[in-house]
């Protein structure tokens, strides 16, 4: 599928909703995430993004442990709200993980010293770009997604589950599926404030 870059940055927007229903073939989400995970950028063409993709039963069981600490770190009588929330990503189709690696990290602070304190910065910076692109990919064959953050509450559940090296640092979890209700509308704040031209 094909569209226009400005209608699929338009396109893409937080969606809550969402159902198990695939709308491509596995086949073809693998595509699309290794296409974005290939040719997102990175400060020093470092590759530090890593991604795990969980459908089926792994994606339910990542959502079922996030529920699980997060009962034990929520107050109860709050907990109600907090658990429908989680119930909504479980119904979705997959859950794409967003991992940076911190030995590559940490190999570029020593090697370039001089920048050694953005390297950080920079890593998520390239996170950032990679999530978006993802999200946006993602829109563009039908799903519907969002970006959660329950790192680092869940971090050391998820590394023994799957098996995840010790340098790979979660950053985020997407969500996604067939959207079953459309997102709100979207207020704006004047272009005007928030860009300046010289010319």
């Amino acid at each position: 599928m094909t569209k226009d870059f400005f209608l699929a940055i338009e396109d893409r927007r937080s969606y809550y909703s969402l159902s198990k229903e695939t709308v491509v073939p596995d086949k073809r989400i693998k595509e699309v995430i290794d296409h974005a995970l290939q040719y997102s950028p990175s400060a020093f063409n470092s590759q530090s993004a890593r991604l795990v993709v969980l459908t089926g039963q792994n994606h339910d069981h990542l959502w079922e442990i996030t529920k699980d600490t997060l009962r034990m770190n929520v107050k109860k009588k709050d907990f109600a709200k907090t658990e429908g929330k989680i119930q909504s990503f479980k119904n979705a189709y997959g859950t794409v993980l967003f991992f940076e690696d911190q030995a590559i990290i940490d190999a570029l602070q020593m090697q370039y010293k001089t920048y050694a304190e953005n390297f950080p910065i920079w890593s998520n910076q390239s996170s950032g770009i990679l999530q978006f692109v993802v999200w946006t990919s993602l829109e563009i064959e039908g799903f519907g997604a969002s970006l959660q953050h329950y790192n680092p509450l869940i971090d050391d559940e998820v590394r023994k589950t799957w098996d995840i090296s010790p340098h790979w640092k979660l950053i985020a979890q997407m969500p996604f599926g067939k959207p079953t209700a459309e997102p709100g509308d979207k207020a704006f704040t004047p272009i005007e404030d928030r860009v300046k031209y010289y010319q």
